[in-house]
C-alpha cells in the first residue's frame, strides 16, 4: 500500500470569488486524513505549498487573462515541483484546494513523473465545467477555468510554467470531463477540435454512471495507464454541496458521486487527486467539506456499510 501525502494549496487568485483559500483548512477540520488512516492508509500531512515571492515571477503577457496571471504562476510553479517530488518518492499525493487553477501545477507535476516512468497518465475531470478555456476565448478571463487546457499543452498558456519545454502534456484522448453542465461556446468548440471526451449530465442521465465510468476505466487499463482525478465541489449538485462559488444546478447526486469513487477504488488505478473549489465561507455548517472528505474516503476503500451517519444539527 503506497503512502498518502496531503498537500494544501490555499490559492484563490484564479477566481474572482474570495474564500477558496480556506478550503485546505476546512478539509482538515473535516478529518480527511483521519478518515484515510482509519482505512489502514499511512497518511502524512505535508502542510501547505508556499508561493514564490512576487519578484521571482516575471510579468506574463497573457491578453484576456483576468487579474494578474503571475500571481497564479507564483503558486503553480512551486506546486508543479512539489507534485513531481511527491509522485517520484512513491506517495499518492492529494492536493487540497484552493481554486481549480492549482491543477495547472498538480497535473503537470505528476504527468512529468509518470512520463519518466513510461506509464501513460489519464485525467478524470469531475466538474460542472470543462476548464478548457484559453485567454483568447474565455468570457471571464478567470484562470481557474483554463487549468485543464494548460495540462493538455495548449501553447497559449505555457508561459504560466517555469520550464514549458520540459512539460509532459496529457494527450486529449486520455482526458475525460465527467459531469459537465456549463461549457462556454468557444470552449466547447476547442474541446471538440482537440478530441477530449466529455460526459455531460445528459449522457450520465441516459447511460448511468456505471457504464460510462467502466468504459473510461477500461481505456486506462488497456494500455497499463494510471489516473489523476480532479474533483471540483461543483461536480456535486448544490443541494449536496453548497460551499462553492460556481454553483450549477443539476449536478451529481450523493450516490452518483460515491459510485464514481467506488468504481475507481475497485479499479486501483488512481495515483493522485485534486480536491478543489471548496469555499467554507459559502458552506452550511461544513456540509460540503464533510461530503468531500467522505468522497475521498470512498476512493480509498470506505464501503457504504462502514459510513457513519452525519449530523448537521
Amino acid at each position: 500500500m503506497r503512502p498518502i501525502a496531503l498537500l494544501g494549496v490555499p490559492i484563490e487568485a484564479g477566481t474572482g470569488r474570495k474564500g477558496a483559500a480556506m478550503g485546505p483548512a476546512a478539509l482538515r477540520v473535516a478529518e480527511l486524513g483521519a478518515r484515510l488512516e482509519a482505512l489502514g492508509w499511512q497518511v502524512s500531512d505535508r502542510g501547505d505549498v508556499r508561493p514564490l515571492a512576487p519578484q521571482q515571477v516575471e510579468t506574463l503577457d497573457l491578453p484576456g487573462a483576468a487579474y494578474l496571471p503571475e500571481v497564479v504562476a507564483a503558486w503553480v510553479r512551486p506546486l508543479h515541483d512539489a507534485a513531481y517530488d511527491l509522485a517520484r518518492e512513491g506517495a499518492i499525493p492529494i492536493f487540497l484546494g484552493g481554486d481549480h487553477s492549482l491543477s495547472m501545477g498538480s497535473v503537470t507535476g505528476v504527468a512529468r513523473h509518470w512520463a519518466e516512468e513510461g506509464r501513460p497518465l489519464f485525467v478524470l475531470w469531475l466538474d460542472a465545467h470543462a476548464d478548457f478555456n484559453t485567454p483568447a476565448i474565455s468570457p471571464s478571463g478567470n484562470l481557474h477555468g483554463m487549468s485543464l487546457a494548460l495540462a493538455s499543452g495548449e501553447a497559449e498558456l505555457l508561459p504560466m510554467m517555469t520550464r514549458p519545454a520540459a512539460l509532459a502534456p496529457v494527450p486529449a484522448e486520455r482526458i475525460c470531463v465527467f459531469g459537465a453542465r456549463s461549457i462556454d461556446p468557444e470552449e466547447r468548440n476547442l474541446l471538440r477540435r482537440r478530441g477530449v471526451t466529455v460526459n455531460d449530465m445528459r449522457q450520465i442521465d441516459e447511460n448511468g454512471v456505471s457504464l460510462l465510468m467502466r468504459d473510461f476505466i477500461r481505456k486506462v487499463k488497456d494500455i497499463n495507464g494510471v489516473l489523476h482525478v480532479s474533483l471540483d465541489v461543483d461536480f456535486l449538485d448544490p443541494a449536496v454541496a453548497p460551499g462553492v462559488g460556481t454553483t450549477v444546478p443539476g449536478g451529481a447526486t450523493y450516490r452518483e458521486a460515491h459510485l464514481v469513487m467506488e468504481l475507481l477504488e475497485d479499479a486501483g488505478i488512481t495515483v493522485s487527486l485534486d480536491v478543489v473549489e471548496l469555499n467554507p465561507f459559502l458552506d452550511e455548517r461544513g456540509r460540503s467539506a464533510i461530503a468531500l472528505a467522505e468522497l475521498v474516503a470512498s476512493l480509498f476503500g470506505q464501503d457504504v456499510m462502514d459510513r457513519p451517519t452525519q449530523a448537521f444539527a
